[in-house]
């Protein structure tokens, strides 16, 4: 166990109910509560995102950093990393979150050569393996980050210039052997700089074709070396590329199915790239949902008033009543879960504030998921939309369903009926149903 205790004075954080004023306590989520088949923790599978939480230090554009965590300070960069795992690990006991997700260079920075990295992620491989055989805490699923270093500027796999590709090679068989010494439910890709700045410099069809050639191997290289969940793509339309190849899902699913990457990617959604790419999350949810391809989700939310990707936390019940009634209609998580990609404010420079930030965020989510339970039980709002579409379920509706019908037989049909009758679509009765239940 760590030798130093970072968030000192903070017990594990337990259930204490609605009525409770402790604002380090859990009103709604009670990880062993039953909701259905399975407990509030097996639904929702919450985890913490190493990135955000343990090394975003509040800086902007406009500013430098205004946190100054313990955990990193020091000089020597392995140093550093193992007492940020420390503090991690402390965390997200304390939390009682039963995953996490990390980028390969969130463990640890990048040294002055290959070699010299490769040796600093397996100190840390070795550490976090440690931590999870003391803890209950899993790996939810682990990705390279191909957007930061310079090398990066024109994209990874896009990139125009080969040796960059071999180098995004490089850093994704390490961080795949990671995930995979780590037991790793999943491992993500997200295209930060995978599109391009103007068209005008650009082979986009060489671009694609590239990155679904690159996809291809390291699936290759996952599935040859033990590696067993699932691999996800995460859309985001633009930021920092002024367009991205994974712009939203409809997006990532045609670039898999033309690729035949179809059966071998589900995708991870975020909520704020949602809302960039002019999307609802139910919007983004249902999208994959519908295609057999829903297989994790990144949890924040954005601004109203500000066109970029904040990363809030998340704390809109009634929204994330919507998604969760898309997340249990489509089966609910199997190898992905509820990863919190957000971040505490810039002025929230507190060590207790990541835990109210964290503490929020699944409380919200337990009352969406008790919220989207009830309503799916009580079925009214499933009876509703079934009888909405119930004339494609019987006579020469059925038939066209089923692909029986012609054009012809369509306008021959439309000439027996009479002009139709407005049939109401009753959408401010069905956002009060829920409201009932929220």
């Amino acid at each position: 166990m760590a030798k130093h205790e970072y968030f000192q004075g903070i017990k594990r954080v337990t259930y204490e109910g609605p009525r409770s004023d402790n604002p380090l306590a859990f009103r709604y989520y009670n990880a062993n509560q039953r909701v259905g088949k399975k407990t509030m923790k097996e639904h929702l599978r919450f985890a913490i995102a190493y990135w955000h939480t343990f090394t975003g230090m509040g800086a902007d554009p406009f500013g430098a950093p205004t946190k100054k965590f313990p955990w990193l300070q020091g000089a020597d960069a392995l140093d550093r990393g193992f007492r940020k795992m420390d503090a991690a690990f402390e965390f997200m006991t304390k939390i009682g979150a039963p995953y996490y997700c990390f980028h390969d260079f969130d463990l640890v920075e990048e040294g002055d050569s290959w070699k010299e990295s490769e040796r600093r992620l397996q100190k840390m491989v070795d550490h976090a393996r440690s931590w999870q055989r003391q803890t209950e805490v899993k790996l939810l699923w682990g990705t390279a980050n191909l957007f930061a270093h310079p090398r990066y500027m024109n994209g990874a796999a896009t990139n125009p210039d080969f040796r960059v590709v071999a180098c995004a090679g490089w850093q994704v068989k390490n961080a795949l052997d990671a995930t995979i010494a780590l037991g790793g439910a999943g491992y993500t890709f997200w295209g930060g700089r995978e599109g391009y700045l103007s068209l005008l410099n650009t082979d986009m069809k060489r671009e694609q074709e590239h990155l679904a050639r690159f996809l291809g191997m390291a699936r290759d290289y996952g599935r040859a070396n033990g590696f067993k969940g699932s691999f996800y793509i995460e859309p985001k339309p633009m930021e920092p590329s002024k367009h991205q190849y994974d712009f939203d899902a409809a997006t990532c699913l045609s670039f898999l199915r033309e690729f035949d990457l179809l059966d071998d990617f589900k995708l991870n959604i975020e909520v704020n790239h949602a809302t960039l790419a002019q999307h609802t999350f139910q919007h983004e949810l249902q999208v994959a949902a519908n295609a057999g391809k829903l297989g994790s989700i990144d949890a924040n939310r954005g601004d109203y008033q500000n066109g970029w990707d904040t990363d809030q936390f998340p704390n809109n019940v009634y929204e994330l009543t919507e998604a969760m009634l898309v997340i249990l209609g489509a089966g609910g998580f199997k190898t992905g879960g509820i990863n919190f990609d957000a971040k505490t404010r810039r002025n929230s420079t507190d060590l207790t504030d990541i835990f109210y930030a964290h503490i929020g965020g699944m409380d919200a989510f337990a009352r969406a998921l008790l919220a989207a339970h009830a309503i799916l039980e009580d079925g009214e709002l499933k009876d509703f939309v079934r009888q909405r579409y119930s004339s494609f379920d019987k006579g020469a509706g059925k038939q066209f369903a089923s692909g029986k019908l012609t054009l012809s037989d369509l306008s021959r049909i439309a000439g027996v009926f009479p002009e139709p009758e407005q049939i109401s679509g009753r959408q401010e009765y069905i956002e009060n149903l829920i409201s009932r239940y929220v």
